[in-house]
């Protein structure tokens, strides 16, 4: 007798959407409480820590959650499909040589560091960053081993703990904020150094917490060199096109973050840019790169919830239909996954625009982040959350051709949004500041997004396209009806400033508009939020 279960896509993107939700309240709560205690544009001091934090936070990316966890997925579905043995010793000997380049990786990073501290002299900025960067380096190595473990999991089934686990780096991130830094720093960069500190805490707990799953789930630590070699090499040869094409808008983040430090005026300093000659002013004030930061955190929030907890649920599916030669299942299933990402990415790239203003008020607006800097990072979430249903997408898209066994398209086109991305960032930043940043990287994220679905388009798979478009129109038209109701509603409430008037507004504005946006999609005659109840029949275990 054949029965019926939640579509495994549905189900792990439910469970990964959960667990990065916990995170990504905790999330908001860490910023809400790191914006008090380091401000935005007061002396620097976040500038450098949110620069000196992403560079082990790409690696992570990149090799962690990025381009080595999608080469490695495919490789292991398959080898599990064949022989769960031969899958283990595949996962212990890239497991241990991670290990081994990362603690080499972090080495060559730590004495660098050294070097820069050294040489930088009477720059307390250029100190501050390479000391907080010595600080965080290491937490590139556990946090790429966890991400390895948790890929695994995720390949075996089990969604739950991997997503859980980085609500750990928030809760230590919470303590040193809450009770560590106030109390025991005397100063904005020693409070700094406490937040790198429980960062690298953080690292070490998350791959703690989910090794004894792993082994409960069968995982014995067996390095065969031999029998791995050939399932390794297959791996590594797939890394190196996966870094650009997944980490796309990561990388052009981080040069988000790089140009804002490096052309923002530094506290009590000439505002002429001296490399330039002396005669031409810096085109942003210093506070640039934590607005870069704050801007990118309110984006992340829908991408982690929606964007990569489908990407990370459908990349096992899409990898074990590719290894059995099912095409259209594969198709089916990517189809399934695009609308999903459309039904909920366009809303909610739409909801972080009405509400920027409110939302950074009531988020940050106390303490060391002033008045200002609350328009400031709020002009960055409209022009960065413009983009988000295109964040959404790409790591969909791309793990759609990645199971197709296609690396070097994506790597070319991810490429291509890099360079226009700094081309933008180049020439925007002079008329609109530090927001020319953030509209750069959502332009770029559009480009590398409609020039990957129009070359999927001509390779023959059988996606749904035509339900695509019609899913896509529809939601752009709820989507318009939802804003106007949105904006409708903020002017409408007429309370003064304030927390409270501001938590008012958030709450009236997200009530009605998701209202509006379901009777809107309804009266199109059309139930798309019917796919998150999709269910697939199979045979009884």
């Amino acid at each position: 007798m054949r029965k019926t279960s939640p579509h495994p896509l549905i189900a792990g993107a439910g469970i990964t959407s959960l667990g990065t939700l916990a995170s990504r309240v905790l999330g908001l709560l860490r910023d809400m409480s790191t914006a008090p205690l380091l401000g935005m544009s007061g002396g620097g001091v976040m500038d450098a820590f949110v620069v000196a934090f992403r560079i082990p936070n790409l690696f992570r990316r990149l090799f962690g959650e990025g381009a080595l966890t999608a080469s490695y997925v495919p490789v292991l579905a398959a080898r599990l499909e064949e022989d769960r043995r031969r899958a283990w010793q595949v996962a212990s000997v890239l497991l241990a040589w991670l290990a081994v380049v990362l603690t080499a990786i972090v080495l060559v990073a730590e004495l660098v560091c050294v070097l820069a501290w050294s040489a930088a002299g009477d720059q307390p900025r250029v100190r501050l960053l390479a000391g907080l960067t010595a600080v965080m380096m290491p937490y590139m190595l556990f946090i790429c081993l966890a991400a390895q473990v948790a890929a695994t999991l995720q390949c075996l089934g089990h969604f739950s703990i991997p997503a859980l686990a980085p609500t750990l780096l928030n809760l230590c991130w919470l303590a040193a904020a809450w009770w560590i830094a106030p109390w025991f720093a005397p100063d904005k960069p020693s409070q700094a150094y406490v937040l790198a500190g429980s960062i690298l805490v953080a690292g070490v707990l998350q791959l703690a917490v989910q090794w004894p799953k792993l082994r409960q789930l069968g995982f014995r630590f067996d390095y065969h060199w031999a029998a791995a070699r050939a399932s390794l090499g297959e791996v590594l040869r797939s890394m190196g096109p996966m870094v650009f094409g997944l980490a796309v808008t990561q990388l052009n983040t981080l040069l988000d973050s790089v140009i804002a430090l490096g052309l923002s005026a530094a506290p009590q300093s000439s505002q002429q840019v001296a490399w330039l000659g002396g005669e031409v002013r810096y085109p942003m004030q210093h506070g640039a790169a934590a607005a870069v930061y704050y801007g990118e955190r309110l984006y992340e929030f829908p991408l982690g919830i929606l964007g990569i907890a489908v990407a990370t649920a459908i990349f096992p599916l899409l990898s074990r239909h590719a290894a059995r030669g099912d095409r259209q299942m594969l198709a089916a299933d990517l189809t399934l996954g695009l609308r999903l990402v459309l039904l909920l990415g366009v809303p909610a790239s739409m909801g972080l625009v009405v509400l920027a203003g409110p939302l950074v008020r009531l988020l940050f607006e106390r303490g060391q982040f002033t008045a200002n800097d609350a328009i400031r990072a709020a002009r960055m979430v409209v022009c960065y959350g413009s983009g988000v249903w295109a964040y959404c997408a790409l790591p969909v898209v791309i793990r759609g051709y990645y199971a197709l066994g296609d690396r070097l398209t994506p790597l070319r086109i991810g490429m291509a949004a890099v360079g226009l991305n700094l081309s933008l960032n180049l020439t925007l930043i002079w008329p609109m500041a530090e927001t020319g940043l953030a509209l750069a990287t959502a332009i770029a994220a559009v480009f590398q997004l409609g020039a990957l679905l129009a070359i999927l388009s001509r390779r023959g798979l059988p996606v749904a396209w035509r339900t695509l478009a019609a899913t896509a129109l529809r939601t752009l038209l709820a989507t318009g009806v939802m804003a106007l109701a949105g904006w409708g509603t903020l002017g409408a409430i007429s309370l003064g400033p304030g927390a409270l008037a501001d938590l008012i507004r958030v709450l009236a504005v997200l009530v009605v508009s998701l209202a509006v946006y379901a009777a809107a999609h309804a009266a199109l005659g059309r139930h798309d939020f019917r796919i998150l109840l999709e269910r697939r029949e199979h045979e009884p275990d």
